[in-house]
């Protein structure tokens, strides 16, 4: 059996206010292509099919076209909710869709039932496990305690009681953070009481068990692997390969794995330096079309820095400043008497920037303050009397 393995697809998520729907679709359409090229006969999906549990419209409208082109494909689908779906409203209609070949695993009470195929081999057991709640389930489940290592401890129960039953070999999917991951930026915390953490031997001798939640792919043993996000969601996935990971699935179990790069839309890039330099130098010219980070060096902060930053790198998004050689700040003054809001604006301004402001922002930030003051005249007094004048 030749199983492709993915996971947190997040449809319906922005980038810094940049939708990425689109370059959603072009992955639903790569993996549909890696289905049919590389005759995979199973699609694992552990988790985070969505990024919200009230996903848009838009994110619906492309999750419903990727499953019905699966279940039109040769393969077979395991699909589990994620920390980011709502396990009811992604698990609607779960029987009825069973009946074309998609298999969806929201629900906690499903846990210890599989999805049972077969291959040459014989039988493939896949038990789905949907993100599980700690909280919910220490009641019903009469956890020894509200963590996740609880939580999967028992659902594994679950899972190797079934195994125990039946002569197959068996595929788990899970969503969870399991020792040896490493995290982003783009993850929600799924900490309970600060524990998240869950070992991998949970999972061993489990034939293959497809993890999902950390967003960067990793091989935490033969047999028990992240396939991380198909697209970067954060600045600190710039480094990343995206993609799925395809498992050949033998007689007595794993015989093969490979990683199949998904299409980078866009690349990702960090920068620094001061903006001249930035807007300048013929070594940037391989970022220009990139997603950007930039980190301004400036000693006094530029005027317009993002506008004239996009007029050279148009897909800068997030921007930050970090003077190189500016003196380390002192204590901020508590005594406010006797200054003038005026006054402490300006100071401010000057404390930011590294130089005082000018005439005309000192008279903006005068008519500001005179806005939001129940005597605009005792600001202005109080100001010359001060200052010698805004």
């Amino acid at each position: 059996m030749r199983i492709l393995h993915t996971s947190d697809w997040h449809l319906g998520r922005s980038f810094h206010r940049v939708g990425m729907l689109e370059h959603q679709a072009a992955f639903v359409d790569h993996l549909i292509g890696v289905v049919e090229s590389e005759s995979a006969d199973l699609v694992v999906v552990s988790g985070d099919v969505y990024d919200r549990a009230l996903p848009h419209v838009d994110a619906v409208r492309l999750a419903d076209e990727a499953l019905s082109r699966l279940a039109a494909s040769r393969a077979k689908v395991v699909l589990t909710s994620g920390n980011h779906d709502s396990a009811q409203r992604l698990g609607f209609g779960s029987r009825l869709i069973a009946a074309a070949g998609v298999f969806l695993r929201t629900d906690a009470s499903s846990v210890g039932s599989p999805v049972v195929l077969e291959d040459q081999h014989g039988p493939v057991a896949v038990h789905g496990i949907p993100y599980l709640d700690p909280q919910a389930l220490h009641e019903p489940w009469e956890l020894p305690a509200r963590s996740h290592e609880a939580a999967l401890a028992e659902a594994m129960r679950r899972v190797r009681v079934d195994l125990a039953a039946r002569p197959a070999r068996s595929v788990v999917l899970a969503h969870a953070f399991v020792a040896g991951g490493l995290p982003s930026d783009s993850e929600r915390d799924i900490s309970v009481g600060g524990i998240s953490i869950v070992p991998g031997s949970l999972f061993d001798g489990i034939s293959y068990t497809a993890l999902g939640h950390l967003h960067g792919r990793a091989v935490l043993g033969e047999t028990l692997r992240y396939s991380g996000s198909p697209l970067a969601y954060s600045f600190s996935e710039a480094g990343h390969t995206k993609g799925c990971w395809l498992v050949d699935l033998g007689a007595d179990g794993v015989t093969g794995t490979t990683f199949v790069e998904a299409p980078v839309p866009r690349r990702f890039s960090t920068v620094s330096g001061d903006l001249e330099a930035l807007l300048t130098d013929p070594r940037l010219d391989a970022v220009t079309d990139h997603w950007l980070q930039v980190t301004l060096t400036d000693h006094v902060r530029p005027s317009q820095p993002m506008e004239r930053l996009r007029t050279r790198f148009p897909h800068t998004l997030v921007l930050s400043f970090a003077p190189d050689g500016a003196p380390t700040a002192g204590p901020v003054p508590t005594a406010m008497s006797g200054r003038s809001d005026h006054r402490i604006a300006l100071d401010f301004i000057e404390e930011m920037r590294g130089a005082p402001a000018t005439d005309d922002e000192a008279d903006l930030l005068l008519d500001a303050c005179d806005a939001c003051a129940d005597d605009p005249e005792a600001d202005t007094l109080l100001s010359t009397t001060t200052s010698g004048g805004g």
